[in-house]
C-alpha cells in the first residue's frame, strides 16, 4: 500500500487543521505534519502556555471529532529540516499549488512514498517552499474562483493519490 504523508505549512485556522486531520484519518494517510505556525493539538510536554494550548486544542477538536487522537500527527517548526528527513526516507515531495510548472492532479501517477505539502489559506505556499519541493501538483479550476479551500484541495489530492492504481 502507498505511504502518503501530508504536510500543512503555515495554516492559520485551527478548524482547518481539525478538518484536515479528520479527512486524513478517513483516507488512511500515514502521518500529518503541522509545520511553521500551523496550530496543533495539545501534546505531552507542550511548550505553549497551558491556556493557549487548551484553546487551540478545543478549536481543532470541534472539526477533528476525535481524529486528533486517532490520526498520527506531529508538529515540526522547521519545514526545511522535515523535507530533508523525508527525502532521506525515500519520499517524493509534492507541493499542492497553482504554479506555472505544476502537473494537473488527475494526470499524476503517485510513487509508493509521497509527501504532499499544503500552504496558507489565502496566499498558498511561499515560493521558496514550492521550489524546495520535487514537483508541483495543481487541481484545475472550472469556475471563476482561483482556488479551493485548503482542506477541500487536500481531500481531492489525498483521495487521488491514495486510490490511483
Amino acid at each position: 500500500m502507498r505511504s502518503i504523508i501530508v504536510i500543512a505549512h503555515n495554516l492559520r485556522s485551527a478548524h482547518n487543521v481539525g478538518s484536515l486531520l479528520r479527512t486524513a484519518e478517513g483516507l488512511g494517510i500515514k502521518r500529518v505534519y503541522l509545520t511553521g505556525y500551523t496550530p496543533f493539538p495539545q501534546q505531552i510536554d507542550d511548550i505553549r502556555l497551558p491556556h493557549i494550548a487548551a484553546k487551540v486544542n478545543h478549536n481543532i477538536a470541534k472539526t477533528a471529532l476525535g481524529a486528533e487522537h486517532s490520526q498520527s500527527w506531529e508538529h515540526r517548526a522547521d519545514i526545511d529540516k522535515l523535507l530533508i528527513d523525508l527525502r532521506s526516507r525515500g519520499y517524493v515531495i509534492a507541493a499542492l499549488e497553482q504554479w506555472p510548472t505544476a502537473q494537473q492532479l488527475h494526470n499524476y501517477r503517485p510513487p509508493e512514498r509521497l509527501a504532499v505539502v499544503l500552504g496558507r489559506e489565502v496566499e498558498g505556499l511561499e515560493p521558496d517552499v514550492i521550489e524546495s519541493c520535487d514537483l508541483q501538483l495543481m487541481i484545475p479550476m472550472s469556475g471563476h474562483k482561483e482556488s479551493f479551500n485548503v482542506v477541500q484541495a487536500a481531500a481531492m489530492a489525498m483521495y487521488h493519490c491514495r486510490f490511483q492504481p
